[in-house]
């Protein structure tokens, strides 16, 4: 497949790194001010050179991967919350020329995924959005193969910053300014982690799995989940929590009812919601072979890019 991929940020670079070991061609590459596209394939090495050492990824302008010769738009840019744009805007024009989409950002399926499968249905091209949920799990494709209408609920931890500041906390018996703190030095955290500690970034995600498990009657948006993060959460409480054998888990749910509620929440210290660090996991409940877990690194550069590369397998060829 010809892959035109908006974003050039840690997924947008990392599908472009890997987009060769899987087969596809990077035809198109744009970060928010610039870009290169060449319809016999880009250079990605180059490309990602002049990213680090100029600050752009090429000479013309990011509209012009759009223009380009592609099969599978990937939309990898920031996500944004209310109209979702500019990625719904960028995916609604793929699909208007009969491309497939394939989403990183979580926007437009957590925001307006009633009209992404409206312009879906007047297109030739395909949507998927594996890496919006879950980063190299695979749990969207688990609930499509096993089946939407057979999992009753399903909840988990979906916010890997979040749940190291937890662990740490936690582990150490330190609070959660210092744990923040140390989590920014690593990388773990943005210098700016609202989404992920306020509970916004796992909302969208359980939004996300909300629309694909209960989307045939009802739309849901962040506005429809009930949110609650971790800030106020002391270092007391989870020595509390320890005495007696729990722990402190930012849980997300789908309930059997199709509420959408993420918050912090206590849980068996050895039990298996109890992932530690980065790690996420997701349980689904099923009509009839019980509770099913996954789980592993929910996000990373090239761990996430597995998830859209999967996609793009999954995708007939135009």
């Amino acid at each position: 497949m010809r892959l035109a991929i908006l974003g050039a940020g840690a997924v947008g670079t990392s599908v472009a790194e890997l987009a060769g070991e899987y087969g596809h061609t990077v035809t198109g590459l744009a970060d928010s001010s610039s870009a290169v596209v060449d319809p016999d394939g880009i250079d990605v090495g180059a490309a990602l050179d002049a990213k680090r050492s100029e600050g752009v990824v090429g000479s013309a302008a990011p509209e012009d991967v759009l223009d380009g010769e592609y099969d599978v738009l990937v939309e990898a840019t920031p996500t944004t919350l209310g109209d979702a744009q500019p990625g719904f805007g960028h995916l609604r024009t793929a699909l208007e020329r009969d491309r497939h989409v394939v989403l990183a950002n979580k926007g437009p399926v957590a925001e307006r995924y009633g009209e992404v499968r409206d312009l879906e249905r007047e297109s030739e091209g395909q949507v998927k959005f594996e890496a919006t949920v879950g980063g190299a799990i695979p749990v969207l494709s688990t609930v499509e193969d096993f089946g939407p209408d057979r999992i009753t609920a399903v909840r988990g931890v979906l916010n890997g910053t979040a749940n190291f500041i937890l662990s740490r906390m936690a582990a150490e018996g330190l609070d959660y300014e210092h744990v923040l703190a140390e989590a920014q030095d690593l990388g773990v955290a943005e210098a700016d982690p609202t989404f992920d500690v306020d509970g916004t970034d796992a909302a969208l995600k359980f939004v996300i799995l909300a629309n694909v498990l209960r989307g045939n009657g009802r739309e849901y948006a962040l506005a429809d989940a009930d949110v609650a993060g971790i800030e106020d959460i002391p270092g007391s409480a989870l020595e509390l929590a320890t005495e007696d054998g729990r722990t402190i888990r930012l849980i997300g749910e789908v309930t059997a009812d199709g509420e959408v509620r993420v918050g912090p929440r206590l849980v068996p210290e050895h039990g298996t919601l109890a992932v530690t660090g980065t790690n996420n996991i997701v349980q689904f409940e099923t009509e009839h072979a019980g509770r099913l877990n996954l789980s592993g690194r929910g996000a990373g550069g090239p761990e996430t890019a597995t998830a859209v590369l999967s996609d793009v397998g999954r995708l007939p060829e135009r």
